[in-house]
């Protein structure tokens, strides 16, 4: 019986071991695991706070590849469902591998959203980003982005408690300044985000997202598994 434990063991542990050298590899798929927050300061206030905490992984555990901090002001103005907010992000970026070194990037954002109902049961949302980015030895640079989302309700007519539906978006970046310093430079288009999964509203404010996440730039693509919980409080 011990012999069986420790051979187990030993095989898990060559498994684990396999796994942890294959983190290196690029087109590993990686993971993203999120936590996506929005709330008013009072009750039929303009102003309010939105935010987001990403742990991004070079792999599906263990590798960390990024760790995002991000809040921002946002500002509704009366009847009207345009949204404005203007933030900081602070981001931690990790190699791959057993390797330790990590450079920090801090990013200051605008942006405007709205949402329109395409059809019946069919929600998009439009949102514009304005990223102004500070890198160590790096010029600083800005970015713009634009993505389209749309929630459609699998198992009702409308999203709302106890709703399955399904969530997709694109989102296109596109580099401001072309040359960042040190007789560097970078290309006009800075990559793509093509994103699908299924959500499920477990209550007023809170659902949840399963889904794949497929990004790619002029040189690679990369398939990323993202989990995420979104609250409104």
């Amino acid at each position: 019986m011990k012999k069986r434990f420790y051979f187990l063991a030993l095989t898990l542990l060559f498994c684990f071991s396999n796994t942890i050298q294959a983190q290196t590899d690029p087109d590993e798929m990686g993971a993203w695991y999120m936590y996506i927050f929005n709330t008013q300061f009072k009750k039929d206030s303009l102003w309010g706070i939105q935010g987001d905490i990403q742990h991004r992984n070079f792999n599906v555990i263990g590798d960390l590849q990024q760790l995002l901090i991000r809040g921002g002001i946002t500002y509704i103005p009366k009847e009207s469902p345009l949204k404005l907010t203007f933030g900081y992000a602070y981001i931690s970026n990790g190699t791959p591998g057993d390797s330790k070194d990590s450079s920090i990037e801090h990013r200051f954002y605008q942006e405007a959203s709205f949402p329109i109902k395409l059809g019946k049961g069919i929600y998009s949302n439009h949102r514009f980003r304005y990223e102004m980015r500070e890198m160590k030895n790096q010029d600083f640079r800005t970015r713009y982005r634009y993505n389209l989302f749309i929630n459609i309700p699998l198992n009702k007519q409308v999203i709302e408690p106890k709703t399955l539906y399904l969530s997709l978006y694109n989102e296109i970046f596109i580099n401001g300044q072309r040359k960042i310093g040190n007789g560097k430079s970078v290309t006009f288009f800075d990559r793509n985000r093509l994103y699908g999964a299924l959500g499920y509203v477990f209550r007023k404010g809170l659902k949840m997202q399963c889904g794949m996440m497929r990004q790619t730039n002029n040189s690679f693509g990369k398939n990323q598994l993202q989990l995420s919980l979104h609250q409104t409080f």
